[in-house]
């Protein structure tokens, strides 16, 4: 079944931590089997508060997602999204269509 890591960005703190970050995480995707479907894209809030940016990747299983997320290179990467940033990030099991 699908796994889904959604991070929510809610506030910028440092653009050029986020820049890093976003190099060295497009470096952690390695062989790790992602499917970007959102990416920073328009954003409208329709319900609780605002957010500055969306990023849903899926991965074909949880453990693959759990694989790329607590794997040495995103998490070196993870460091510099701290910093740059506040973030919600969550992990989330899919329904696949039948």
């Amino acid at each position: 079944m699908s796994a889904y890591v959604v991070f929510i960005r809610d506030e910028t703190l440092d653009a050029d931590e986020l820049s890093t970050y976003g190099t060295l995480a497009s470096q952690a995707r390695g062989d790790h089997p992602i499917t970007p479907l959102a990416f920073y894209g328009a954003l409208e809030v329709l319900e609780g508060k605002s957010a500055e940016g969306v990023v849903i990747l899926q991965f074909p299983t949880l453990e693959a997602a759990k694989d790329w997320y607590h794997s040495p290179a995103y998490q070196a990467a993870k460091e510099h999204r701290m910093k740059g940033a506040s973030y919600r990030v969550l992990l989330t099991q899919g329904v696949e269509a039948s």
